[in-house]
């Protein structure tokens, strides 16, 4: 069966180290974190706990808004307290995040949200997209390298 995750307080601690490990190995490079799902919750959720030095901006790929079947935004609410540009990057059928929910949060907490067009939780699209995982992944990664520039840049 599925193991279930090590508790937030442990997780959200392995985020801060891996920040300063990352910090002492790249000296002087801007560090952007972040995480796919639970990673990217944990990561603000630290963020929010603890100001992670060094860090320019935070990247969310699938954010985690609610499990699915259950809609809301209340594992948005600490989001606001995130001092640090997030940049979202969400697909259209991804079942953890309604986007109806997540755009209004987004603009709350003056996030950018990247739309990745019938991609799902793991940014996979349907065949019929005519769209390879590589090219879905070629979108991703043009996307936060352009917002990154825009932030760096301020």
């Amino acid at each position: 069966g599925r193991r279930r995750p090590d508790p937030q307080h442990l997780l959200e601690s392995t985020v801060r180290s891996a920040v300063r490990r990352a910090e002492t190995a790249f000296a002087g490079v801007p560090l952007f974190a972040g995480g796919k799902s639970m990673g990217g919750r944990m990561t603000s959720n630290a963020a929010v706990g603890e100001p992670l030095a060094g860090l320019r901006g935070l990247i969310f790929l699938g954010f985690p808004l609610h499990p699915p079947g259950k809609p809301g935004d209340g594992r948005a609410a600490h989001l606001s307290k995130v001092d640090l540009p997030m940049l979202f990057l969400q697909g259209t059928r991804d079942n953890f995040a309604d986007l109806g929910l997540l755009e209004p949060v987004v603009a709350r907490v003056g996030g950018t949200m990247h739309v990745v067009e019938g991609g799902d939780h793991s940014f996979k699209v349907l065949k019929r997209s005519g769209r390879s995982d590589d090219e879905v992944l070629e979108e991703l990664v043009g996307a936060a390298v352009e917002w990154a520039s825009v932030v760096l840049a301020r």
